[in-house]
């Protein structure tokens, strides 16, 4: 059996046993008698029956994930584990709603919240891999950015002046990283890493020798933002045109750099750069300022995110409360092949797994909180396991250039 008959082979027996289990699971309720209410918003909910709901939704799980079994439908496989995983998560939903409403826009509003850091960082890991810099620190420049811009903001009370004194440190960090993996030729990875290692160092003694003496130990949040008239959208309004500011610049960002990467003179170097350094040289590119620019402008990126999680969501910090988002940011690059648009969706996966424990344990649903707390780490293997399909990175990609 092959790589990819022995992938298809674990991923239909695991997506059998789930869907199994979903079926079994139905006929603990009586058809027509136990009901779930899911709410969209202000277009108010829509009443399931428990039972049938369940049935239907693991026959047509099973029926997805046996399809890639078929030879002729084996590059089915990806569209075959979405399916099986709507009909899983579709299921816990509704299991999660009986007798009650299960908020499906308040779900999905959290989940673009929760994805926003992650967006962030694939973005920063795209610009920097796109030109060949493999960037494992994006971690290290979150945590940073998140304690700089908290001090900033802290100390000379303003929240805005907080967001660019983080954006200012993600880019410094980047720097350094840039200098040890271009100029210096150090390992990319063990660049990455000790920076990681640093920022864990620089903001714990921050944060003790600095923020738990300061007179105030909070500051404000940035605020909703509604933008006017789209707001009103019935449920894309709310999840889309009602947020804070990082959570649009996210979105824009998303947008701006898919169109520089693949529109501009400046991408296509990018592209080049990446694929090949020596050709680009050849025809005028110089590869060492390309490679520094990117990598820079991946850490300012970064830096939004780190911004994200300590003057957009909780106004405070802590010791390493980015919690690993830049390793699933990294996940996320490689779960979107690269591409801005790809990583969106795959930070939107990770957001909507990190929402839905979140959700679970506020509803007090009893699943082990551990087990919730593990999916959007569940997710991140899966992803790096390969089984939604093989990711192909640039062909440069963690390779010093050295000119001759």
């Amino acid at each position: 059996m092959d790589r990819s008959g022995f992938r298809i082979f674990i991923f239909t027996a695991l997506a059998v046993i789930i869907n199994f289990i979903i079926i079994r699971f139905s006929f603990h309720f009586q058809p027509g008698a136990t009901k779930t209410l899911l709410g969209f918003g202000s277009l108010g909910s829509v009443t399931v029956f428990t039972a049938n709901s369940l049935l239907i939704l693991g026959i047509i799980g099973i029926l997805a994930s046996v399809v890639p079994v078929i030879p002729r439908f084996r590059e089915k496989l990806n569209l075959s584990f979405f399916v099986t995983a709507f009909t899983a998560v579709s299921s816990l939903i509704i299991w999660a709603g009986i007798d009650s409403v299960f908020d499906i826009v308040g779900l999905l509003d959290l989940s673009l919240r929760l994805a926003t850091p992650i967006v962030l960082g694939a973005l920063a890991g795209i610009l920097c891999e796109r030109t060949g810099v493999v960037n494992i620190a994006i971690e290290g420049m979150m945590l940073t950015s998140a304690c700089i811009g908290f001090t900033a903001s802290l100390y000379l009370n303003n929240i805005w002046v907080g967001v660019f004194f983080a954006a200012l440190a993600g880019g410094i960090i980047a720097l350094l990283h840039a200098f040890l993996s271009v100029t210096m030729i150090t390992d990319q990875i063990i660049s990455g890493t000790v920076i990681n290692i640093l920022a864990v160092g620089l903001t714990g003694f921050i944060r003790r020798s600095f923020l738990l003496r300061a007179r105030l130990s909070r500051t404000g949040i940035l605020p909703i933002i509604a933008i006017p008239l789209l707001s009103r959208i019935p449920i894309i309004g709310k999840i889309v045109f009602t947020n804070q500011p990082i959570v649009y610049l996210m979105m824009g960002l998303v947008a701006l750099i898919t169109i520089l990467l693949f529109k501009t003179k400046w991408g296509l170097r990018t592209r080049s750069i990446g694929e090949h350094p020596e050709a680009a040289d050849t025809v005028g590119i110089n590869v060492f300022r390309m490679r520094y620019l990117n990598v820079i402008l991946g850490g300012f990126v970064a830096g939004l995110a780190g911004a994200w999680f300590s003057l957009e969501t909780t106004g405070s910090f802590d010791d390493m409360m980015t919690n690993g988002k830049g390793f699933i940011s990294l996940a996320a690059m490689i779960f979107g092949k690269w591409h801005p648009v790809g990583a969106f969706i795959g930070g939107l996966i990770f957001g909507f797994s990190d929402a839905l424990q979140i959700i679970f344990q506020i509803k007090d649903i009893p699943v082990p909180p551990q087990l919730l707390w593990m999916l959007p780490y569940i997710i991140t293997m899966v992803v790096l396991a390969g089984v939604i399909g093989k990711s192909t990175p640039p062909a440069a990609d963690g390779v010093p250039y050295v000119k001759e």
